[in-house]
């Protein structure tokens, strides 16, 4: 498994669609994945620290866990078939692991919700097949532009 660093979320030109765009640690693949308007609002909205006035899924699913004294360890993307990637999200409960299946852009934004701490991997094989390399360059440009973005991005640029 390859450690990610998550960058965040973008929609992608022309189609509108929401991304969340990670980056191997230590190295220069990027992992795009188109991802659904909700899930990149409830990604957006955890990242900038914004609460909502009702529980939103994801939140929801913390507070049980919560609860439970159940948290999130890891977020690992597992697989892709055709065009579709597939994750599993560890927990640990006093000791006790388990995992589940999920989307990877539900398994990102439970994880999130717990904080930086909680790490995401991908299979090699995942990198090999999605990951994008950039230039040195149009690299820091991509990064440059996606700050930006992310300067002046609000959940309601996600809405449909």
């Amino acid at each position: 498994m390859i450690r990610l660093s998550l960058i965040g979320v973008r929609v992608e030109v022309p189609t509108n669609q929401p991304i969340v765009l990670l980056r191997e640690e230590g190295g220069t693949r990027f992992l795009p994945i188109f991802i659904g308007s909700p899930e990149a609002t409830a990604i957006v909205y955890a990242l900038q620290g914004m609460d909502t006035p009702r529980p939103m899924t994801h939140d929801l699913f913390k507070t049980v866990l919560d609860g439970l004294d159940v948290t999130v360890e890891r977020v690992e993307i597992t697989s892709l078939h055709d065009g579709t990637f597939y994750a599993e999200i560890e927990f640990d409960r006093e000791g006790t692991k388990s995992r589940i299946s999920s989307r990877p852009s539900d398994a990102i934004a439970l994880a999130v919700r717990f904080g930086a701490e909680v790490p995401i991997y991908a299979d090699e094989a995942v990198l090999d097949e999605a990951g994008v390399l950039f230039e040195a360059d149009e690299e820091e440009h991509e990064v440059e532009e996606f700050r930006e973005f992310l300067d002046n991005v609000t959940p309601e640029d996600f809405a449909q």
